[in-house]
């Protein structure tokens, strides 16, 4: 059963998600949250497996939300409050397609995926149970941000990418490559003559090893770190 909590400032709205997603034999929702602060505190106390964010675009504190939520929880801050469950929440941002740029400021703060507000309950439930499983969930859109603002921004280097470059066997930064160029796993396996157990277990590895929390963050850090450089 995968839990979640579902954040959205309209009552009208959250209802629906709520009504959506617990209609679903696999999935339960523990709780929903107004604002960003709620649901810092809820996904703290309540360790849901993801996070549906929503109507978080105008917010400049969206972002900030979304860093603290999928935060590793060791070490943590005095500050902030115990988080019940085993590990972070994975987030889902349900965003307008005319806000790519916000979607590539979440991706760097932690986010697992995207999806259109206007994606159909069918998608919305396919994206909850791809992101509870650590696979990411993005739009072409958001893709070409991602690229584009690689492409303009040019970032330097630093030294944990270097580091964690480093720390990749030859066959992980193959993987790591693939996995960049949107190739799904099976994809992979099969151009590079593995089994998709193996895989799974080097992309486990990769994200261990560069400190991502899920593949979509992988893919931010093969274009940053420049093992992965946008065409032209």
């Amino acid at each position: 059963m995968t839990s979640v909590l579902v954040v959205h400032s309209q009552s009208l709205h959250r209802l629906g998600l709520h009504m959506l997603l617990a209609a679903e034999p696999d999935l339960t929702v523990v709780g929903e949250a107004t604002s960003d602060a709620e649901a810092i505190r809820m996904s703290a106390a309540l360790g849901p497996d993801v996070v549906v964010m929503a109507n978080h675009v105008a917010d400049p504190n969206g972002v900030e939300a979304i860093r603290r939520i999928t935060r590793p929880l060791t070490p943590l801050p005095a500050t902030e409050p115990v988080r019940a469950g085993g590990r972070p929440p994975r987030v889902l941002v349900l965003t307008p397609s005319s806000h790519e740029g916000y979607a590539y400021a979440a991706l760097r703060a932690g986010a697992g995926g995207f999806l259109p507000q206007d994606a159909t309950p069918d998608e919305l439930t396919a994206a909850v149970r791809i992101v509870a499983a650590g696979d990411a969930v993005t739009t072409p859109g958001v893709t070409r941000a991602l690229i584009d603002a690689v492409r303009q921004e040019r970032p330097a280097r630093t030294t944990e990418q270097e580091t964690g470059l480093d720390m990749l066997t030859e066959r992980e930064r193959d993987v790591l490559t693939a996995v960049a160029s949107g190739w799904s796993n099976a994809e992979i396996a099969a151009r590079l003559s593995i089994a998709p157990t193996t895989v799974k277990s080097h992309v486990s590895h990769i994200l261990a090893k560069i400190g991502a929390r899920a593949r979509v963050q992988a893919v931010t850090f093969a274009y940053e770190s420049g093992l992965v450089r946008p065409a032209a």
